[in-house]
């Protein structure tokens, strides 16, 4: 006997629990801070619960949407001219924490034209993967036209500067890539590519390569460059195996910048504890195990695709930013989807599971006793 899923219920339940959990802990992280800056403790918590709402709804809405909408040639075309508009104008605007990333409205809220541009991109590999799959490996036919399109976002993304952002979008597509077969000799020559452009970005800019440093020796200027990631595993190591308790954070008390951001892993290894990371990573890894159940039972490459590059997003973003809090990899702005604070971030991947979740509501029939 065969059936046909109305939906994946783990992956939406996995997708609520961790927003409704990235919500306590925005509270729990920045409530001191927001208190201090704005007069009133759930300032960032009111604001990534807005986001979180109207998330939410834009989930549902998507998860009823055939993603084969996604695919059209006019859909994709002027979803990638809006974001291409956005991103040139958002480095117009003034520049918040040293870059050009946000658009204002109101003051109570901003938002990211990269985030949603990450999305979109995603459709458009997809879309392009799924049409030329078997002619991949022609350079100047189909790669070179792929690559500026690539190329220019990516870009566009890396001067405001993100270039963390910039890094695992290329990096994304370079896996989709290499599932669609693309050449060894190709991908070696990307590599190549790629090294002067590090070299640029990472080597020549200062604050960069104090992060790399950092990153070979977290307490090499633990008063200096070292400060950040020095009282992340300072915040991680006082939890111990279950935590300070919830609320009870020392480090967040001015100590760890962005502890409600980039660093939120931190708060929770130091309240929480051992058992509290660990089930934040299991949650990934149940997320990472869904989508990639989704994609096998596709029914066409461009949800194969589609899908793929959706569930690498989040995995590997939750695994970046992990990774940063514990000193495995250099600081970089990559928020810890579904619970760091930051709107335009929440939105992205709320909009992006709902993607996903009407991918299952298309898989394959299997059999009952799968």
């Amino acid at each position: 006997m065969a059936y046909k899923p109305s939906g994946d219920r783990i992956l939406f339940i996995t997708t609520g629990l961790l927003t409704i959990f990235g919500l306590v802990m925005v509270y729990s992280a920045s409530s001191v801070v927001a208190s201090s800056q704005h007069g009133m403790s759930s300032y960032f918590f009111l604001r990534q619960l807005l986001h979180a709402g109207i998330g939410f709804i834009l989930l549902l809405i998507l998860m009823n949407v055939d993603y084969h909408f996604w695919q059209k040639p006019k859909v994709i075309r002027v979803l990638l001219i809006i974001c291409g508009i956005a991103l040139v104008f958002v480095l117009t605007q003034p520049k918040i924490n040293g870059a050009h990333r946000w658009l204002r409205y109101g003051g109570f809220l901003s938002f990211q034209p990269s985030e949603i541009a990450k999305l979109v991109l995603l459709m458009y590999v997809a879309s392009y993967l799924q049409k030329y799959e078997c002619e991949i490996n022609q350079p100047v036919r189909r790669l070179l036209p792929f690559g500026i399109v690539i190329g220019l976002f990516a870009a566009l993304i890396a001067i405001e500067p993100d270039f963390g952002q910039a890094i695992c979008l290329c990096m994304i597509t370079g896996v989709l890539l290499y599932v669609a077969g693309l050449s060894w000799r190709y991908i070696t020559g990307a590599a190549l590519l790629a090294i002067p452009v590090i070299y640029f970005f990472v080597i020549r800019v200062p604050f960069r390569l104090e992060r790399m440093k950092s990153f070979l020796n977290p307490f090499h200027d633990p008063l200096g460059s070292g400060w950040q990631i020095s009282q992340s595993l300072t915040a991680v190591g006082s939890g111990g195996l279950t935590g300070l308790g919830l609320g009870a954070s020392k480090q967040k008390l001015f100590f760890l910048p962005e502890a409600s951001s980039d660093f939120i892993f931190a708060v929770i290894g130091e309240e929480l504890g051992l058992i509290g990371t660990s089930l934040v990573a299991i949650a990934f890894l149940v997320f990472f195990y869904r989508g990639m159940r989704i994609i096998l039972r596709s029914e066409d490459r461009f949800g194969f695709y589609l899908g793929l590059g959706i569930t690498l997003m989040v995995a590997l973003q939750g695994f970046i930013n992990i990774s940063m809090v514990l000193a495995m990899m250099p600081t970089k702005g990559i928020a810890l989807p579904f619970i760091s604070q930051g709107g335009s971030s929440l939105l992205l991947n709320l909009l992006a599971a709902g993607v996903l979740l009407n991918l299952s509501h298309h898989n394959r029939p299997v059999e009952a006793n799968e």
